[in-house]
């Protein structure tokens, strides 16, 4: 009794562990690592809802800083053009990243010591090279744009308060948490009277946790964006959200396929071996001299004057 008791403890604790060591993982080796975070930002570069939002900010911000009277309404939309434009280069892609680093460093910071206020994206790189690229167009103005902190906020303060802990205990724990799902999950098999029915449980267990994450994810998604009220913001911002998520995402999706195949290998070879046991033993008897166990049949006595049918 203490022996299965203590096999059904060890495996439940794996399965809930698979969730939190995928969520571990990804904040310890993807959101806390500067150059993996800057590889998985480095595709939205090239996304038109993030080039659209980026063009509309970096826009706005000039503008703010700039006066030429009737000519406000055409320098903003030859300004904004300029700008889509210049998305589509190498340039843009440099300095995207550069942006993307600077915004990594500054949230890990405000995880790591507790600072308050919100963590933004700063385009300042972006506004730079478009001025660049105006001023040797000879562009008129293009001299006078400033390079200005336009900034995109990428969490609140208050976003970043409830994140902090959550967070870095995840960062803390890393792969400590997968690795203690894999001993859990090799003590309780050992553990168990009967291994197949276990192994299969356990199977169905992960399978059922990992798809509880892919569940949390969606909703955390619907949550996020729908603070949004405009549009675009709301396509760029799940855009992010996509690519920063897209590694749990997959690798949920696996465990989950994995655990099924586990799990239906484990019954199916049950139901296997079964047979294969009752097949065995007769093979013995056979070996030992024992006669073969014969099917019953029924027969009826003959009577006087009465032949068999």
């Amino acid at each position: 009794m203490i022996r299965r008791t203590a096999s059904a403890v060890l495996l439940v604790l794996a399965c809930l562990l698979v969730p939190l060591g995928t969520l571990s993982t990804w904040a310890k080796y993807e959101i806390g690592d500067s150059d993996r975070y800057v590889a998985t930002m480095a595709p939205l570069a090239t996304d038109p809802d993030v080039q659209s939002a980026v063009a509309d900010a970096v826009t706005t911000g000039i503008m703010e800083q700039i006066q030429v009277g009737p000519l406000q309404s055409t320098l903003e939309q030859y300004l904004h053009d300029a700008v889509v434009s210049f998305t589509d280069t190498a340039a843009y892609r440099k300095a995207w990243d550069t942006a993307n680093r600077a915004a990594h460093d500054a949230v890990q910071q405000a995880l790591d010591d507790g600072s308050t206020g919100d963590v933004t994206l700063d385009l300042a790189p972006v506004t730079e090279q478009v001025k660049r690229q105006l001023e040797s167009d000879h562009v008129p103005f293009a001299g006078q744009i400033p390079v200005t902190h336009t900034e995109i906020t990428i969490l609140s303060a208050g976003d970043l308060d409830q994140l902090r802990k959550g967070l870095h205990m995840l960062q803390v724990a890393g792969l400590w948490l997968p690795l203690a799902a894999l001993v859990f999950t090799v003590a309780g098999l050992l553990l168990a009277v009967r291994r197949g029915r276990a192994l299969a449980a356990t199977g169905i267990g992960m399978a059922l946790g990992a798809a509880a994450l892919l569940i949390a994810l969606t909703v955390a998604r619907s949550l996020t964006l729908g603070d949004l009220a405009n549009d675009a913001d709301r396509a760029a911002a799940g855009a992010v959200y996509d690519a920063l998520t897209s590694s749990m995402r997959t690798v949920s999706w696996v465990i989950v396929g994995l655990g099924l195949v586990v799990a239906a290998g484990a019954w199916l070879g049950g139901r296997t071996g079964l047979g294969g046991r009752f097949a065995g033993r007769r093979r013995s008897a056979s070996r030992a001299g024992q006669p073969p166990v014969q099917p019953r049949t029924e027969c009826r006595a003959a009577t006087p004057g009465r032949a068999f049918p």
